[in-house]
């Protein structure tokens, strides 16, 4: 089956090796590989932030650049929900109306595409270690995607998969609402931080590496022990790819 990469800002500039291992995982399990050239920003963050209008021309050439393959996948719940449901909310040019209902039907999150699509739900590999899961705000309450991800965890033979309590709790992250309120946002992510570190993992999981980023710093800085692996980079690592 072949698909074409959606590679999000955040995986490109921060967290490439969460896309690299995304590449290895969906080649490792019969994937055709593409890169579309010239790929930009979905335009999250600006809409996000209330410029609406301003991410059209964005939205209207990420669409016209992907509108002809008959899978997109992304690393990225967020980015993914901004495509598939939140394009719906631009005043796009109606030439474009009929292939952004197409592109909706054919862009997926990494571990929906496994799981969902190619029916992948174990891979099988070693990771001898204690997890937990977080859910991402928007793959879990924007896409629906919470079971995927559990599914590939638990398909790991050896691994201990904890549930930390209140698993889709906000990390507070949500881009600039971290700036815009700090404290707020640093509350937050302590509270699901001490989750993490009851929960007895080693590692916490996830498939926004946003919320990973948010997660991680605080750990770091508390000096907390668990760490953070997007899920991608724990299949490619678990499969030794």
């Amino acid at each position: 089956m072949r698909v074409a990469l959606f590679v999000p800002c955040l995986s490109e500039h921060l967290y490439p090796k969460a896309a690299l291992d995304m590449v290895k995982v969906l080649r490792h399990v019969g994937a055709e590989i593409e890169y579309v050239e010239g790929q930009t920003c979905c335009g999250q963050p600006a809409f996000n932030s209330g410029y609406r209008k301003d991410i059209i021309p964005v939205a209207e050439r990420f669409i016209e650049m992907f509108s002809d393959k008959d899978a997109i996948v992304a690393p990225s719940g967020s980015c993914v929900a901004m495509v598939r449901k939140f394009y719906f909310d631009l005043d796009i040019r109606p030439a474009l109306v009929e292939a952004r209902k197409r592109l909706a039907g054919r862009i997926f999150e990494f571990t929906e595409y496994l799981v969902d699509v190619m029916g992948r739900d174990a891979l099988g590999g070693s990771f001898p270690h204690t997890v937990t899961y977080h859910d991402s705000c928007h793959l879990n309450r924007e896409l629906g995607i919470n079971a995927q991800p559990r599914k590939l965890i638990r398909g790991i033979p050896d691994i201990d998969f904890v549930e930390m309590g209140m698993p889709d709790l906000c990390c507070g992250f949500g881009g600039t609402f971290s700036y815009k309120f700090s404290e707020l946002s640093v509350a937050m992510v302590a509270r699901k931080c001490r989750l993490i570190e009851a929960s007895g993992a080693e590692y916490c999981i996830g498939a926004d590496s946003s919320c990973l980023m948010n997660i991680e710093g605080y750990l770091r800085k508390h000096g907390m022990k668990a760490k953070t692996l997007h899920i991608a980079e724990l299949l490619a690592e678990s499969l030794g790819l």
